[in-house]
């Protein structure tokens, strides 16, 4: 079973992604700040989801 952390990593990437589009689309360099921001978190966050994944595969 997938942990947490990966889940809400990628839905935090996935949001980060829409919101510096919308950045992108409408110019709000502060929205796509925040979208890079998101993706970068969402990127962490599933990384050390996958680390608990493989130390629980490893029980």
């Amino acid at each position: 079973m997938a942990d947490n952390d990966r889940i809400e990593g990628a839905v935090k990437n996935i949001g980060g992604k829409i919101k510096e589009g919308v950045g992108n689309i409408t110019g709000d360099e502060k929205l796509k700040a925040e979208g890079k921001a998101d993706q970068l978190e969402g990127k962490v966050q599933n990384t050390v989801g996958g680390i608990k994944d493989t130390l629980n595969e490893k029980r």
